[in-house]
């Protein structure tokens, strides 16, 4: 997994006046996060929030930690939080979209009432189909897809961390290449794509860890030195692959290993899954799944836009994903249960004998 670089912070200058007004729609843990890192070296950016981390920011600002231990400040004085998109002034060059898969047409339809024709909308959200969602909906504004590789905890009040590395991606546009040096000055990198699917679904594979962790109860690191949870993750992983093929679709690598290769590593005994994967567990005790979150907090999951995007793609092409379609049913009657699976019994569960 690639290094982290460190968290960020430098003045506007007259260097960064050529950096677009950037506005985030969905301020989550990952629009928090990014938005207030590229806010810290300079670019201009506001905040639409719904009212619980609207208050958040509003009364604590925002702290941005990561795995290296590297902290920055943002105070609330300094931040520009909204509760609805702005109806007067500047209109923003860049939308970063950040609100969960399940709420992309409510956003599509405010920011096309809201914004110029042609405005660049960057979905930084998880699952594939969010953009093209999204340009069905709004097809007056500019979609392109995103890919956000890192980990983001909310760990209180406005105090987000990073628990894992990577690189932004996104599909390329002239607007996104006036943003990446920001993006490399924040820490957070860019790497622009003429087609970002391959990526997508290479992400999405690893995403299939969401909801092995959310439904395990522990921290991502604990969750994956857990063999039984591991092995489960391999089998999403590999059943996803087998649709993959089906539907004519490579994914892209977007770990240390090829998408093959890391779900076999994944099913291997404790004592050789620790000597190959130093780097994939370079990950702090505080990570864990938004999906985690989401349980925890009694909220809607993004799992239909994980194993639901599997099972989608295995119905077009006529094979069979039972282990996904398990696991979203699963994930989805979590309010039933609210209490952790232990990992012999969920791998019984998602393969159907439990």
């Amino acid at each position: 997994m690639p290094a982290v670089a460190p968290l960020a912070s430098s003045p506007i200058t007259a260097a960064s006046a050529n950096l677009p007004r950037v506005l985030v729609m969905g301020t989550g843990s990952v629009g928090g996060f990014v938005g207030g890192s590229l806010q810290a070296v300079g670019v201009p950016v506001q905040f639409v929030a719904r009212p619980r981390m609207a208050l958040a920011l509003r009364e604590h600002g925002l702290v941005l930690t990561d795995l290296q231990g590297q902290r920055l400040t943002l105070p609330a004085a300094e931040l520009q939080v909204l509760d609805r998109l702005p109806a007067s002034g500047p209109p923003p060059e860049l939308v970063l979209l950040a609100v969960k898969s399940g709420a992309t047409a409510e956003a599509a339809a405010q920011l096309a009432a809201a914004l110029a024709p042609g405005t660049p909308v960057l979905s930084l959200q998880n699952g594939i189909g969010n953009a093209a969602l999204g340009a069905q909906l709004a097809p007056g504004l500019c979609w392109l897809p995103g890919m956000v590789p890192y980990n983001i905890a909310e760990l209180g009040p406005g105090r987000l961390h990073r628990g894992t590395g990577g690189r932004l991606a996104a599909q390329d546009h002239p607007v996104l290449r006036r943003l990446q040096p920001a993006c490399e000055r924040a820490g957070l990198g860019l790497k622009l794509h003429a087609d970002l699917a391959p990526v997508q679904w290479g992400k999405l594979l690893l995403n299939l860890n969401n909801p092995v962790n959310a439904m395990s109860g522990l921290p991502l690191r604990a969750e994956l030195l857990d063999v039984g949870y591991r092995r489960l993750f391999a089998a999403l992983q590999l059943e996803a692959l087998k649709v993959l093929r089906a539907a004519g679709i490579q994914p892209a690598q977007v770990a240390s290993l090829p998408p093959h290769r890391l779900a076999r590593l994944m099913q291997l005994p404790n004592w050789i899954f620790t000597r190959l994967a130093g780097r994939m567990l370079n990950i702090d005790e505080k990570a864990r799944s938004s999906m985690a979150d989401d349980l925890a907090l009694g909220r809607a999951t993004e799992i239909d836009a994980l194993c639901g995007e599997v099972c989608r793609l295995a119905a077009r092409h006529q094979v069979a994903a039972p282990l996904n379609a398990r696991m979203l049913a699963l994930v989805e009657a979590w309010p039933q249960r609210r209490k952790p699976w232990p990992a012999a019994e969920l791998q019984r569960a998602v393969a159907g004998r439990g």
